[in-house]
This record gives C-alpha cells, sequence and structure tokens, in this order.
C-alpha cells in the first residue's frame, strides 16, 4: 500500500490513498528480516503481499536514558510498550508481549509513514504476533474488506462535518495568531526592557565620571595649596 501513497503538500506526516487522508497504516504480513541497526533502532521487514516488502522501524530507548543505574542491561525497551530488544554476545532477539519474533512470524502492525533515503518505511506504534492460521486469515480478511469497504469508496463528509472542521482551523488560525501577537509583545517589552536598563546604565556610568571629574579637580586643587 505504501507505494501508492501520495504525501499531502500541506500536512507533514499525512499522505493520500486515492482521496483518503491517511496517518496511520495497518497492515498484516510475514517477517522476511530482522535487522539491528544500532543501539538505538531496529528494523523489521516484512512482506504483506502487496509485491514490494516493508520496513517497520523500532525505536529503543538505551538503558542510560531510561534507567541510568542499569547501564549495563542487555535488554532495551523501546517506544511501543509490548516491544523489547534482547542484545548480547551471540544473542539479539525482538520480543513481542515477551514472545521472541523471528524469520517467518506473522504480525499485525501499526505505523505512521516516514521516509529514509527516498523509501517509505513504517514508524512502529503498536504491534500484535498473529499466532494461528485462523488468526491469519482474519487478520487478512479485516484488512481486504477495510480496502473494499473504506478505501476504495471515496471519501466526503457531510456539511455538519465540514462546518465543525472549518470552525476548528478558524479556532486554530485564531490561536495561533493569539500566540504571535503575544510573543510579538513580549519580544516588544523585552526589547523596552532591555532599552530602559542600558539607558539607565549609561546615565549611572556618566554620573559616576562627573563625580570622578569633580573630586579629580579637588584633588588637584588641594595638590596646588
Amino acid at each position: 500500500m505504501c507505494k501508492v501513497l501520495v504525501p499531502s503538500p500541506n500536512f507533514e506526516h499525512i499522505y493520500f490513498y486515492l482521496n483518503h487522508p491517511i496517518r496511520f497504516v495497518r497492515l498484516v504480513g510475514v517477517i522476511v528480516a530482522i535487522d539491528d541497526i544500532n543501539i538505538k533502532y531496529t528494523v523489521l521487514t516484512i512482506d504483506d503481499g502487496s509485491g514490494a516488502n516493508i520496513e517497520l522501524k523500532i525505536v529503543r530507548i538505551p538503558p542510560a536514558e531510561h534507567n541510568p543505574g542499569d547501564a549495563a542491561s542487555n535488554t532495551t525497551i523501546t517506544t511501543i510498550d509490548n516491544v523489547n530488544v534482547v542484545s548480547q554476545f551471540g544473542v539479539f532477539e525482538v520480543m513481542v508481549d515477551n514472545q521472541p519474533l523471528d524469520i517467518g512470524t506473522v504480525i499485525k502492525a501499526k505505523g505512521t509513514i516516514s521516509e529514509f533515503r527516498g523509501i517509505k518505511q513504517l514508524d512502529l506504534k503498536r504491534v500484535w504476533i498473529v499466532a494461528t492460521t485462523n488468526e491469519e486469515a482474519h487478520a487478512w480478511a479485516e484488512a481486504a474488506a477495510f480496502k473494499q469497504d473504506v478505501l476504495s469508496t471515496p471519501w466526503h463528509i457531510d456539511s455538519a462535518e465540514h462546518k465543525k472542521i472549518k470552525s476548528m482551523i478558524k479556532a486554530e488560525k485564531k490561536k495561533l495568531q493569539d500566540y504571535e501577537i503575544r510573543k510579538a509583545e513580549h519580544e516588544a517589552k523585552k526589547k523596552e526592557q532591555k532599552e530602559a536598563r542600558e539607558l539607565y546604565m549609561a546615565q549611572r556610568e556618566a554620573r559616576l565620571e562627573l563625580r570622578r571629574r569633580k573630586e579629580e579637580v579637588m584633588m588637584n586643587a588641594g595638590a596646588l595649596r
């Protein structure tokens, strides 16, 4: 599916399938590769039957960040609640609900679309192991039904929803305008305070200089007596 998505010209990480705005992608597929990229990322490559393999990126959180007292741990948590990565000498495993993934494991996944070197991939957000053939058949049927019943039907909104969206956009613009006004006022106040402080310091320095000169004149006059 990723290969037929068109990026939105106005919103980051939003794509279109036909005229459907897409933020999240759900898919079912077989794991064909598991790559330990580095301490921060692990990538699952899956075959979802679309004709092109898809990479799922798992973001890892190093132990030193989430538990500084256990920096030497062999297990790292990830940004996905039910996914951990075990990495030690001779052992590397991705665990989903404490079950190891392997080549050939069938999974259901949900993620947001990103690109790396011009290739679309999914940033993994949720994942489930499909344990039985019945579960796999059900998952594929769900995916097929969603494509046929939802994605293949032109997306439209009724007038009430359109008014609601317009109202939300208007409110968001007003919020942004108010923020820009407050920001400008804050910057103007900072500038005014800075100028006032600089003026005060300049006047203070002038008074001190005048005082030093008077004292110098008095000292010189005393020395001539």
